[in-house]
């Protein structure tokens, strides 16, 4: 079996992993990357923003009560303090390295508004393609960096860990299937979410929870694994994945009204289109349960300045025939961001040794219940950067743990149309079921059919990752007996003070 060596292994190519890279040179740094570099990350898709209090009128602590108050009651206060604390500082880092973010006439940041925040602090660029500028900055600077390598198209399957410590990664790689032991003094987990595990999403199709099912197989501590965030506002055209119409449209004022004309969202919360994303999410797909379509109503707010403002949201709805100039855009909510995965402290550290985390395979507590608009990008920067901190001051020592032999479970790799209706399975339960109302008869239901695709199918491919994840989430919910933030119950509608509080897990059998 092919082995590497290096000081570090970052697993993912995203801005977690990326920036975590950049901030271990000059140490000997391996990225792996599951796709091309560049390709497949959700932080290419990006087309929000990065919330920053850098705004005259705004202040680190006014971001760190929007980002509780997202979070339902549940988000960890020093860690929310550390994350807008240090948003500034990650920013001009980002500038340093030459990203060219929206400025305005005057040559200061064009900021930018979204929901549920009481201020203008959204950092953009292109206008909605700000992922895409991130990640295109930090790719050219970890390329310019001798010790850091960039290993392509190896999807990593699992941790090598010897008395309980990582030493790091059995991986396959993509074209010819041979699996590559990939060892480090260091692991570092930024592999992203879970999207593909719902019917409908807005993320990559490699968001299948590797980081997550890799670190639960190896006993880590999980969590807030309930806590699925659903985008209110995907282009509603067929596609899979599905385009997102970013909330920053909503921002600049563009309403949401259903096909008998109704703006419903002004009787539902004070803030209205601004209110929350769970809460717009579900009062979209209440709608849809009437047997209503939602359009985004972007004609007076923007109208004829949308390809200018909003270029990506341009493009995707022409490519589709609409003119949001003078067209409603259809919209639906779609899976878009996972709070919770790899339980981590406030140094990305998780529970087994020389494993750090970052990104949205962790979980901080920072987002609690329900991430604040932009607060992702943000997250991933801010721990990005402390893994990487933390790491070079451990002194680890020379010795990489653990030996090398191929695992027993790394078996060939299987695919078949049986497997792909496996995949659509599991894809459409976990909408239907784990969605955006569950409900406990619903919630077993789901489990029960994890269950036996996992007996079937817990080996194959993407399968083996995304139903150990779905499980996770689905034992979580059952187990949320009340409805916070994101995770709304049907049968327990209200909040209850008993759970107001995180949420943590271990895997209780391997698959």
């Amino acid at each position: 079996m092919e082995t590497h060596s290096s000081d570090a292994l970052v697993v993912g190519a995203g801005i977690a992993g990326l920036i975590a890279a950049l901030k271990l040179a000059p140490a000997k740094v391996t990225v792996l990357c599951k796709t091309r570099l560049g390709k497949g990350a959700a932080t290419d898709w990006a087309q929000g923003g990065i919330a920053a209090a850098i705004g005259k009128d705004d202040s680190p602590r006014l971001h760190a009560i929007d980002t509780q108050r997202a979070g339902a009651g549940i988000s960890d206060r020093e860690i929310v303090e550390i994350l807008t604390r240090d948003a500034p500082a990650r920013v001009e880092e980002l500038l340093e390295l030459g990203a060219a973010f929206d400025r305005t006439e005057a040559g200061e940041l064009a900021l930018g508004r979204e929901a549920a925040h009481q201020r203008r602090r959204i950092v953009k660029a292109g206008g909605d393609a700000t992922g895409h500028e991130i990640l295109k900055t930090l790719i050219e600077a970890v390329r310019s960096h001798p010790s850091i390598e960039i290993v392509e198209e190896v999807t990593a399957s699992d941790l090598i860990i010897d008395a309980g410590r990582a030493g790091g990664v059995y991986a396959r790689d993509n074209a010819t299937d041979a699996v590559i032991a990939f060892r480090a003094k260091a692991v570092v987990l930024a592999t992203g979410g879970i999207g593909r595990l719902y019917r409908y999403t807005t993320n990559p199709m490699e968001a299948t929870g590797d980081g997550i099912a890799m670190a639960a197989r190896a006993g880590a501590l999980l969590a807030d694994m309930e806590f699925v965030q659903f985008h209110p506002t995907a282009l509603a055209i067929g596609r899979d994945p599905m385009p997102l119409v970013t909330e920053a449209v909503r921002g600049e004022g563009a309403t949401l009204v259903n096909d008998l004309g109704e703006r419903f969202m002004l009787a539902l919360h004070p803030d209205a289109e601004l209110a929350p994303r769970d809460v717009v999410a579900r009062a979209i797909f209440e709608q849809q349960q009437r047997g209503r379509t939602v359009g985004l109503d972007a004609r007076t707010a923007i109208g004829a300045k949308f390809p200018q403002t909003f270029p990506t949201v341009f493009g995707f709805c022409v490519s589709a025939g609409i003119d949001p100039r003078v067209q409603n855009i259809p919209v639906a909510p779609a899976a878009h961001y996972h709070m919770g995965g790899i339980a981590v402290d406030e140094w990305g550290r998780t529970s087994i040794e020389r494993l750090w985390a970052c990104g949205e395979t962790s979980a901080t507590g920072v987002h609690g219940a329900n991430r604040l608009a932009s607060n992702s990008l943000l997250e991933a920067l801010v721990y990005g950067s402390r893994v990487a901190s933390d790491i070079a001051n451990a002194h680890l020592s020379d010795r990489i743990p653990g030996s090398v032999k191929m695992p027993q479970r790394m078996r060939p790799r299987r695919a078949s149309t049986t497997s792909a209706q496996a995949l659509s399975d599991v894809r459409n339960v976990m909408y239907s079921n784990v969605g955006l109302v569950r409900h406990e008869a619903s919630l077993l239901e789901a489990l029960a059919r994890i269950e036996d695709l996992t007996a079937e199918f817990g080996e194959t491919g993407d399968l083996r990752n995304l139903l150990v994840v779905g499980r996770l989430i689905t034992e979580a919910a059952i187990a949320r007996r009340e409805s916070r933030g994101s995770h709304h119950r049907s049968d327990y509608p209200q909040s209850d003070e008993a759970f107001a509080k995180r949420s943590f897990t271990r895997l209780r059998s391997v698959a």
